[in-house]
This record gives structure tokens, C-alpha cells and sequence, in this order.
């Protein structure tokens, strides 16, 4: 049956996903069309392909206990000189986006897998280009600013030409509708069960 490189991510909505891979692009980054934009929660990962279902079972199941949460980017960051990245930085949803991709990669599971850098939430929207391009990224995209409810997050495959395409979105709830965003001033970036 062979490997297959997956991916679980949280997707940028539109109008703002197309706009920050359009942007990307334009920086000159080889990758950005054959990425969706999105937040990491778990990043390519090679597997048995015998062992989908198994996956697919798990990230159901995470995804049910789960109520949807805020989410807001804002300005850029660096992982610069330790690895040539720059991104939009996550200012809500990161104590989320966390807790999600430990669940997703638990030890129970059937996703382990050892981080190369510690967990931090972002928007890759430069990528292993030159230095002056990864500069105009970073300041052009320094007042950037969206915001949504996430209410899902979406296992990925990536094909034999490089590009990632999603194989199955995982709805929080289990499919049900929720007025479950947090009011503001509570300790909102922190997923809590689904009702019933």
C-alpha cells in the first residue's frame, strides 16, 4: 500500500487566505501555490497509508470535543536566523492551536511524532527565499491584520508534485451548530468540551 505525507492544519479563510498566497507569491516563494494557508497542527508527517482510517477515526474524535474558538492574526515574525521563515504571528487562538496539535500527536495516537522546534503557532508566508525578499515580507505584511471563528481543522495529503490537498475537514461539535465562542474577557483561547 505504501507511505502517504500528511498534514493537519487549520485553514486562513477567505478573503484572507487567497490574499496572504497571493502575497506570498509575489515575494518570490516556488511553494506558495501548492499550500493552502494555514496554522500548522501537524506538520508533514510520513505514514503507512493502511493506517487512514485509523487517522481519520482519531481526528474525528478530537475534532467532536471540541467547541470553535476565535482566531486573529497580527503583524509578522521571524524564525530567523534558526530557520528562514517569515509569518503572520497568531495574537488569539494560540493556547487553542496548541492543545489541539498535542491531541492530534498524542502518544495514544495513531499521529506520533517528535516536534524538530518547539510548537509555536503562525502563517508561513516566506519560505527558504533570498534574504531582501523575506525582508519586503516581513515589512509589508507588519500591519496585517484578520480575524474569524475557527470551527474545524483539515487533514492534507501531499501528492507526488508537491502540492497539499486536503483529504477530509473535521467540523468541532461533531457537525452540530454552537453559539460556543467564549464571551470576551473570558480565558478564550482555551478549547472546551462540546455540549452533550
Amino acid at each position: 500500500m505504501g507511505t502517504v505525507t500528511l498534514g493537519v492544519s487549520i485553514a486562513v479563510p477567505e478573503p484572507f487566505g487567497s490574499l496572504l498566497q497571493e502575497l506570498r507569491a509575489g515575494f518570490g516563494d516556488p511553494a506558495a501555490h501548492g499550500i493552502p494557508t494555514h496554522v500548522t497542527l501537524l506538520p508533514p508527517t510520513e505514514v503507512d497509508a493502511s493506517r487512514l482510517p485509523a487517522i481519520e477515526v482519531h481526528l474525528t474524535g478530537i475534532a467532536a470535543g471540541v467547541r470553535p474558538f476565535p482566531m486573529r492574526l497580527s503583524g509578522t515574525g521571524t524564525f530567523r536566523p534558526l530557520s528562514p521563515v517569515v509569518y503572520v504571528q497568531l495574537a488569539e487562538g494560540v493556547s487553542a492551536c496548541a492543545w489541539l496539535q498535542q491531541r492530534v500527536r498524542d502518544t495514544s495516537g495513531p499521529l506520533v511524532r517528535e516536534l524538530q522546534f518547539p510548537y509555536h503557532p503562525h502563517v508561513t508566508v516566506a519560505h527558504g527565499i533570498s534574504e531582501e525578499a523575506m525582508d519586503r515580507a516581513y515589512e509589508e505584511l507588519a500591519e496585517f491584520e484578520a480575524a474569524w471563528t475557527c470551527s474545524s481543522f483539515a487533514l492534507y495529503e501531499q501528492g507526488a508534485d508537491g502540492v497539499w490537498r486536503k483529504l477530509k475537514e473535521y467540523e468541532f461539535g461533531g457537525g452540530r451548530t454552537h453559539s460556543a465562542v467564549p464571551a470576551q474577557g473570558s480565558p478564550l483561547d482555551t478549547p472546551t468540551p462540546a455540549a452533550g
